[in-house]
């Protein structure tokens, strides 16, 4: 068959002298042509054939014709093919329109069902099915009534799509009144109303079908896996991911995605690592979805070198990858990586989203880069990206940091949007780091008006009071929480050790090996005190003696990992644990301090980024405002007495202040 023409090599048909046809290829043969076109060029050949044989009234033809221009991703010519039909069927605008919707084309799809309804051709089953696919609850309602009216609403394919369109909705109660008065149930009906329970945060009632079922598919057990990652149940899902692998149902894409996010909810690497060398081994695809995936699990589980790896070795990648990367960077520490790499996304033309900022502003608060962080903040405009929440919230804890409490305080009350009570909690925090009480019953007292107050609000004022003494406000505060019934969580640090997870509070005596971790503990405190340990007795947040605050401090959950990570694993091995809090200065002294005696890298993931601890190699600095900023080796060229020294060092992909002083302020994608 020639490249360039059907029609030019026989034995298709012949031809007189006269170029008049002596006859014209079989209906077969025809169908056989349009439906082996391979572009657009060649069907249009076939296409111009068809008019000119008077052919083009021919409803298979013209249906194979339609379904092919589809199929080349050519809607309008299929839609056109609809249009010139004398006589259009169900059939016809049936599968347009279902190729409109596999194309996320509600709304002309949409429109193409009013056309068939005003040329009185009613829909059938698979036109509804077709059309409630993605469509609205709002459609959804109106779809339905009409399936009820022309009585389809009891067919199978349906009433499942109904039962998505109303789970979609989040009408959860009206999908199982569907579901339970289904005629027949079939997979796809079940793990439907799986997926609708899953998404709309009703894990149990998932589970309690998913476990009645008697055969599943990957859909059906990637839906229970999703659904317990997303609703902060990364363990269920892990036990689920596992189970899934004994049931010989083989994992896709989909499945790796929901196991990865648990494995970053969690921040245990081990079992990342352990699927990353399952999809390598059974040839899982890493699309743009996994590698992605993979990123973000590296680096929230304190691999940033496997996640850069992964980031490097993507060919596709687009602008969520890029911002898994950024933010990846900024959680670490490693500001002026985050920032480079943002630049970099800007000059390969890729567009910044509000995720991307986020990344950014927290590079800047986590380095304290106060004017560049107001650049970047003002930047966003420029990509007509509307300040959310988050933002928002980064610019308060830079100026929280930087001591500008004040002016921290009125740029909240200025927000165009509402404030949550996390940003509240950012500036009282800030006040707690300098020690400001007058402004922090100032802001508590704002709070308490606007009924704005959380137990986040009074645990840090409690604690704001111990820090300065006043155990008189420490009662008062403590008295009022417990006539609330407010109750603070208590710190909690994990450790994943042969890809089991580890689990400690503080003072916890419930570990199989609490005997041993205890003997560490001793070996530790005598390490540190040989070093020139002083226990920061200060911050501990209650009315005792010196003794009982050092013992306190000796048993928080950080060092009970800590010494379970030094019994239980060989040494050299890096140290990760997960803490549920911040991180506090006593246990982050003590951390760097144990990192330089046994040699070991130690990583803590808390509840506001990662600190990394490795002897000479990277230095935990205590900055001016008493928040602390690791940064690698390679960003510390030399010990310098100021922060602002240290930055000026490597940021040369900033606007400077001289920069800024002559009225220009460079976009990203021009900086050099």
């Amino acid at each position: 068959m020639s490249g360039t023409s059907f029609f030019s090599s026989p034995p298709l048909y012949t031809t007189s002298t006269t170029t008049k046809y002596s006859h014209s290829p079989s209906p077969d043969r025809l169908k056989f042509l349009i439906d082996k076109s391979k572009n657009i060029r060649q069907l249009l050949q076939i296409h111009a054939f068809l008019i000119r044989n008077g052919l083009e009234s021919d409803p298979v033809l013209n249906f194979r014709l339609q379904q092919s221009y589809s199929s080349l991703g050519q809607l309008q010519h299929s839609v056109t093919v609809v249009k010139r039909a004398d006589s259009p069927t169900v059939f016809s605008y049936t599968a347009i329109i279902h190729n409109h919707v596999i194309n996320d084309l509600y709304e002309q799809a949409f429109v193409l069902y009013i056309q068939m309804l005003t040329q009185n051709i009613e829909p059938n089953a698979f036109t509804f099915s077709s059309m409630l696919k993605t469509c609205p609850l709002e459609s959804g309602n109106a779809l339905h009534c009409q399936a009820l009216k022309l009585g389809y609403e009891s067919d199978t394919y349906v009433r499942t799509a109904l039962v998505d369109v109303y789970a979609r909705g989040s009408d959860i109660v009206s999908a199982r009144k569907l579901f339970d008065t289904m005629p027949e149930r079939s997979l796809v009906s079940l793990t439907t109303m799986i997926t609708g329970y899953a998404k709309n945060g009703h894990v149990q009632e998932a589970r309690e079908l998913f476990d009645g079922m008697e055969d599943r598919d990957a859909v059906c057990w990637n839906a229970m896996i999703d659904g317990y990652s997303q609703h902060g149940r990364p363990n269920e899902a892990l036990i689920l991911f596992r189970k899934m692998l004994l049931s010989k149902v083989k994992p896709n894409e989909v499945t790796v995605v929901a196991a990865l996010s648990a494995c970053a909810q969690m921040g245990i690497l081990e079992s990342g690592r352990w699927i990353h060398a399952y999809v390598k081994s059974n040839r899982i695809q890493v699309n743009k979805h996994v590698g992605t995936a993979f990123i973000d699990m590296y680096s929230k589980s304190g691999s940033l070198e496997d996640a850069r790896m992964v980031f490097d070795q993507m060919r596709d990648k687009d602008v969520i990858t890029w911002n898994s990367m950024i933010v990846g960077y900024a959680m670490h520490g490693f500001s002026l990586e985050a920032l480079q790499l943002f630049n970099e996304m800007c000059k390969l033309g890729l567009q910044p989203t509000d995720i991307t900022f986020i990344g950014v502003l927290s590079a800047c608060a986590n380095a304290g880069l106060l004017s560049e962080g107001w650049t970047y903040f003002q930047l966003m405009e420029r990509y007509l990206i509307e300040a959310k929440i988050e933002h928002y919230g980064c610019m308060v804890n830079l100026l929280g940091r930087a001591g500008q409490l004040e002016k921290a305080y009125e740029f909240v009350k200025s927000m165009k949007i509402d404030s949550d009570p996390i940003l509240w909690g950012t500036l009282l925090t800030a006040c707690r780091i300098h020690g400001d009480l007058r402004f922090a019953e100032k802001i508590v007292e704002f709070l308490v008006e606007q009924d704005l107050a959380t137990s986040g609000t009074y645990v840090l004022l409690s604690n704001i009071y111990a820090a300065s003494g006043d155990w008189d406000g420490v009662a008062k505060v403590r008295a009022l929480m417990k006539r609330s019934g407010v109750d603070k969580e208590p710190g909690c640090s994990s450790i994943e050790v042969n890809n089991k997870v580890h689990e400690f509070l503080a003072g916890d005596m419930k570990h199989p090996k609490s005997k041993e971790i205890y003997i560490m503990l001793e070996e530790m405190n005598k390490w540190l005190e040989a070093h020139g340990y002083l226990p920061q007795t200060d911050i501990v947040l209650h009315n005792l003696g010196e003794v009982e605050k050092q013992q306190t401090l000796a048993v928080h959950s950080e060092r009970l990992a800590i010494a379970y990570g030094l019994i239980s694993t060989q040494a050299g091995t890096t140290i990760k644990i997960v803490k549920n809090l911040r991180v506090c200065p006593d246990c982050h002294a003590v951390t760097k301090l144990i990192s330089k005696i046994t040699g070991r890298k130690i990583i803590v993931r808390d509840r506001n980024r990662f600190h990394h601890f490795v002897d000479e190699s990277v230095l935990s600095i205590a900055l001016h405002h008493g928040t602390y900023c690791s940064l690698s080796l390679d960003d510390i060229l030399i010990r310098c007495h100021t922060q602002q020294e240290l930055i000026q060092l490597k940021l040369t992909t900033v606007p400077t202040s001289k920069e800024r002083a002559g009225g220009e302020i460079l976009s990203p994608s021009s900086q050099p």
